[in-house]
């Protein structure tokens, strides 16, 4: 089983996230197999708050070009994770 660090690899730092944080969505990128509810128990396991809703989506790479040669970078999940009207917020930057 997989532990909750596994499942939140990080959170989206993004100018529309920020902004979504102030409504009590924050934004995380998640294992690609994760699915919602390990996400909601992860997230209320690391920051001790109480989730209302969680929205997954898959990000797909896209397309890069370097000279001549082509790839794409890589694929993700990310989760946009909404908290409950009584929860506490989660704080990215606390000694900031």
């Amino acid at each position: 089983m997989k532990t909750p660090y596994d499942v939140i690899i990080k959170p989206v730092i993004s100018e529309k996230s920020m902004d979504d944080a102030q409504a009590k969505k924050y934004t995380f990128k998640v294992a690609k197999d994760a699915n919602k509810t390990q996400v909601k128990l992860a997230v209320e396991e690391i920051f001790g708050v109480e989730v209302k809703k969680v929205n997954i989506m898959n990000v797909n790479g896209k397309k890069k070009r370097m000279g001549r040669y082509v790839g794409m970078t890589a694929s993700s999940k990310k989760a946009i994770v909404t908290l409950t009207d009584k929860s506490k917020e989660i704080e990215f930057f606390q000694g900031l």
